[in-house]
């Protein structure tokens, strides 16, 4: 073992010198009684560490860490890491150079302590100017399959997948919202671990690949958010699933009513779904176990705790991208400056905030500017023909979003009322004549604002962020190739949809 831990702490890099970075590591390693080995372009610290008896760490124990400065290495990350706990494991991603990737993954004991890294080490100065971003790390065990024909009923699809690919647990399978005898074109298929799903998608994502005679879409399903177990006991709010579309608002109101009247605060319906709101929690456990799997109008409904969404870090995860470096699956970094110091003697860059609204602070606005010299040639261009990440407002992405997919441009109407103090509040009512019907005519948020722009932009942003739970409707209108823009990076349907905090 101290040749194996000699050799990986040997193999380090150019950026110190070999017996400078072999004598850190050794000593890290001595210290510690961690174990070190190098394979597949990574290098393991512990897992398990000494004296550990027993199964690895449950799911949410992981975290990601982004930003590592190249020429950094475990002697000097693992004593920050420790901070918020007992690390298992810890992989550092190395190139063939000898230098780090620029990110790594730890694994703690518990997910309270991964909770904790997250909360005192994202964004934290681990060099002077050099923040690091610290997120939850999924290991995602379910994938997208799409084109599926619509008569297919779950017990052909499970055995169809487990036929063609290794360890299936279970298809997860939605029924069509105008017919309830169909499926909605798409399922999601579980696996035993990360690695099956992975040579399952590996097999399948050639495109050629068919089921029943159709060319089947592949992709990772985008993980369910995680949210912690305190902030579920708060939850009194269900999400009610495979509603019939004529069901109206009331008629779900009434039925939950039902088994104690006046339990119900508001129902809130989007196509075959809707989020029920109940006084008081105990109301709202209650009803879930009374109601799932009940009857309303011929549909028989799933009824689940909703999982809280933070609007802005879905905002920002939706639009800044995802951080995907390889094969794992990752929730986006949040950049919300919180109420802890996290940087050395030195305070985090504030972002400003209107209305809700998140508008970069003046460093972002100066990186975004390049001086403009006399004689530069100009060239007249559309904005339709620049990509989305030339856009930072919801209504511009909102207009391109809809340019892209051949849909008339989206219409505001503009509408106000005043507060107990006389001030006046504005709201947007989105309609997008190009999908309207009977059952979703227009998109209007649930706040209001002082202003006309930030009243837009909230507007828009609840739009986009609806239309992503509506795609999994509108996947199943088209044939392949999948003609929604850029759809499958920011509207995959999730496994469910939660609810704003």
């Amino acid at each position: 073992m101290y040749e194996e831990n000699k050799a990986a702490a040997n193999g380090c890099g150019k950026m110190r010198s070999g017996t400078q970075n072999e004598a850190a590591l050794l000593a890290l390693m001595e210290k510690t009684g961690y174990s070190m080995v190098q394979e597949n372009g990574q290098r393991k610290f512990g897992g398990p560490p000494p004296g550990w008896e027993g199964p690895p760490p449950p799911r949410g124990c992981e975290v990601f860490v982004g930003k590592i400065p190249r020429d950094m290495y475990e002697d000097e990350l693992v004593p920050v890491f420790e901070r918020a706990g007992k690390i298992y494991e810890f992989r550092l991603m190395m190139e063939f150079s000898g230098e780090n990737r620029g990110y790594a993954f730890v694994m703690y004991t518990a997910k309270e302590e991964a909770q904790l890294a997250i909360k005192i080490l994202n964004n934290y100065e681990i060099r002077p100017g050099k923040f690091i971003g610290v997120c939850v790390s999924l290991d995602n065990c379910r994938l997208f399959i799409g084109a599926i024909p619509k008569e297919k009923k779950k017990e052909e699809i499970l055995n169809e997948m487990k036929k063609v690919t290794e360890g299936v647990v279970d298809v997860i399978v939605y029924p069509n919202a105008t017919d309830k005898t169909k499926n909605r074109g798409f399922a999601f298929v579980e696996y035993e671990s990360h690695r099956a799903a992975a040579m399952a998608r590996r097999r399948l994502i050639p495109g050629t690949f068919q089921l029943w005679g159709h060319t089947i879409q592949v992709d990772w399903a985008d993980p369910e958010k995680e949210v912690d177990e305190e902030t579920m006991q708060r939850v009194k709010v269900l999400y009610v699933r495979n509603l019939m579309i004529s069901t109206t608002e009331d008629t779900i109101k009434a039925e939950f009513n039902k088994f104690k009247p006046g339990v119900v605060e508001r129902v809130k319906k989007l196509r075959d779904y809707a989020f029920v709101h109940f006084f008081r929690r105990e109301d709202a456990v209650a009803a879930m176990s009374v109601m799932n799997g009940k009857c309303i109008e011929g549909a028989s409904i799933e009824v689940t705790l909703a999982k809280p969404v933070n609007k802005e870090s879905a905002w920002k995860q939706h639009f800044n991208g995802q951080l995907s470096p390889g094969s794992e699956n990752l929730l986006g970094f949040s950049n919300k400056v919180d109420r802890h110091q996290k940087s050395l003697g030195k305070p985090a860059r504030l972002s400003v905030h209107l209305n809700g609204q998140h508008s970069p602070g003046l460093s972002e606005v100066e990186r975004c500017t390049y001086p403009f010299f006399a004689g530069i040639k100009l060239t007249p261009i559309s904005v339709y023909s620049l990509k989305s990440s030339h856009f930072s407002s919801a209504v511009m992405h909102l207009d391109y979003f809809c340019n892209k997919n051949n849909w008339t441009p989206p219409e505001y109407y503009l509408y106000s009322t005043t507060n107990r103090n006389g001030k006046i509040l504005l709201v947007f009512k989105v309609l997008i004549p190009s999908i309207a019907d009977g059952s979703q005519s227009y998109f209007m948020p649930d706040k209001l604002c002082t202003t006309v722009e930030g009243a837009k932009e909230l507007a828009a942003q609840f739009t986009l962020l609806h239309l992503g739970n509506m795609l999994s409707e509108i996947k199943s209108l088209f044939p392949l190739p999948f003609p929604l823009f850029f759809c499958s990076q920011l509207y995959r349907p999730y496994s469910y949809p939660g609810y704003p905090l």
